[in-house]
């Protein structure tokens, strides 16, 4: 089966399981544990000597017991920065003494493992496909992953979840930080005693994973078949739910295991046996491929009835309800009598209910993530509002990504007679300028005429489109009307074809000035 129809027939929000692969893939600073635990090392003996002695001493037969090695490491790491209070690592003892005089006691060493992750920058050749993943976010329901970085917040912008955070958490549009964050280095574990007492507490996390596990499709990225992390979740699944079962095989089919292998384009998902020595072998899908972006284009294009982003507003809703929330619940009929696509669920004031996913204000307000995500489903939302003549409303990105809008042409129209409107009669009084900036910054362009000016720059193509991306992105009022006709504006001259362009009979003369 290839990945397209097996992503086709998930009927659920799939949980993404990701691992230190992703963060290899797609980040310049970024280490194996293996390479991390050398790097730390050589870092404060200037040589990979006493690394080796450390592997030697835990390793057997080419395996090596990292989280031994952590723990031995750590001491050393701690004794050296503690003998040498103001060289190389001042920061970390200026930060480890102010935290034990505020009553915190956090090892150097973590502290040190913090500040080595905690700026990440991605690799210049990876910015398209991480791009195409954060298409992937509007329909993942939670991610998991092992990663101390913080690469999966930025790109899927879900709530970080670290330690018993997990056991209060609501599971949709959630990160979950199993083995600790740089954001807290408190909770990052990596050695021998890290884990006896991760595995000590897990028990409760364990459960609250595990109703994921069972009721989504699983997706691993970033490890390999023979990943410790893997054979754990599988364990843990399966002591609970016996192999020979219906309900089992369901788990079974919803697994998929996505292997790295350089230069590769495949796309067939085939089955592979997981040898559990001492527990049993269980058969999971599996996918060993370098073509990532074929499996992050399906993902975004599997539609589902319910999107995630709307199950995460519901649940918070409910979880309100359950803690006791003044919330009124009508049923208007049977609902046990009714089939599941008759089914409404409507939530909203007591005065109006509207089917409606986002307002058009909303709509603009979170236009680049709705291009970001190319979220095709939530546009379709746009045919039922009326849009007037009067307002400006960006329609040209969006008809790229939802092609079906019956309304485009319509609004199309007005976007561009809203443009042509704008620098009607205006002369081109700022074109010394090329930059937002220098329009910003300059005092004899009176404050009340800054943005016809950055429009003006915009449409004779002076200001570079990525530079007003940029501006806007970061724009602080975004229900403003100057937000919405730099948007507009920006919108037309980046999505708009060369043809519509040019066949504009109101632009035209000035786009086509030089």
């Amino acid at each position: 089966m290839n990945i397209k129809q097996f992503i086709s027939n998930f009927t659920n929000h799939p949980v993404l399981f990701i691992g230190t692969g992703i963060s290899l893939r797609y980040l310049e600073n970024s280490f194996t544990w293996d390479g991390l635990l050398s790097h730390i090392s050589q870092t404060i003996k200037g040589s990979d000597e006493f690394y080796y002695d450390l592997k030697s001493k835990h390793g057997k037969n080419g395996v090596f017991d990292y989280p031994k090695i952590a723990q031995d490491l750590e001491t050393e790491f701690n004794e050296v920065l503690k003998q040498n209070r103001d060289g190389d690592f001042k920061e970390i003892n200026d930060q480890f003494y102010e935290n034990m005089k505020n009553g915190i006691n956090i090892s150097r060493f973590k502290l040190y493992i913090s500040h080595v992750l905690k700026n990440f920058k991605v690799r210049s050749n990876q910015v398209h496909e991480i791009n195409e993943l954060k298409k992937v976010r509007k329909n993942v329901g939670s991610v998991i992953t092992t990663n101390y970085d913080k690469l999966i917040e930025d790109v899927f912008e879900f709530k970080q979840l670290i330690g018993n955070d997990i056991l209060l958490s609501n599971p949709y549009g959630s990160v979950y930080k199993i083995h600790g964050c740089v954001d807290d280095p408190s909770k990052i574990i990596i050695t021998e005693d890290d884990y006896k007492i991760f595995d000590e507490k897990y028990e409760l996390i364990r459960a609250q994973l595990l109703s994921l596990f069972i009721h989504n499709p699983i997706i691993f990225l970033g490890y390999n078949i023979g990943d410790n992390n893997i054979k754990s979740i599988l364990k843990t699944i399966f002591t609970y739910i016996n192999l020979n079962t219906p309900e089992a095989e369901k788990i079974r089919r919803n697994f998929l295991l996505v292997e790295y292998e350089k230069g590769s384009q495949n796309v067939e998902v085939v089955d592979h046996d997981i040898d559990m020595s001492g527990f049993a072998t269980i058969r999971i899908n599996k996918i060993k491929t370098d073509n990532f972006l074929e499996i992050y284009k399906h993902l975004a294009n599997l539609s589902l009835p319910v999107s995630a982003m709307d199950i995460r507003k519901v649940q918070s809703i409910v979880k309100e309800l359950y803690t006791g929330g003044n919330i009124e619940v009508k049923i208007t009929e049977d609902i046990d009598a009714l089939k599941n696509g008759e089914k409404v669920l409507a939530i909203g004031s007591l005065k109006t209910i509207k089917y409606e996913f986002q307002t058009t204000s909303e709509i603009m307000e979170n236009y680049f993530k709705i291009i970001d995500e190319s979220n095709h489903q939530l546009l379709k939302i746009i045919d039922k509002h009326r849009i007037q003549s009067s307002q400006y409303f960006p329609i040209f990105g969006f008809n790229i990504i939802q092609c079906e809008l019956d309304c485009a042409s319509k609004l199309k129209i007005i976007q561009k007679d809203k443009i042509a409107n704008l620098i009607k009669g205006v002369s081109d009084f700022a074109e010394e300028h090329n930059t937002i900036s220098g329009i910003l910054d300059d005092e004899k362009i009176p404050q009340t005429k800054k943005i016809i000016a950055i429009i003006l720059g915009i449409i004779h193509e002076r200001i570079q489109i990525d530079i007003v991306e940029n501006y806007l992105r970061d724009y602080s009022d975004k229900k403003s009307t100057d937000y919405r006709r730099l948007l507009c504006v920006y919108d037309y001259k980046k999505y708009a074809s060369e043809n519509e362009q040019l066949n504009d009979i109101a632009l035209k003369p000035i786009l086509l000035r030089k």
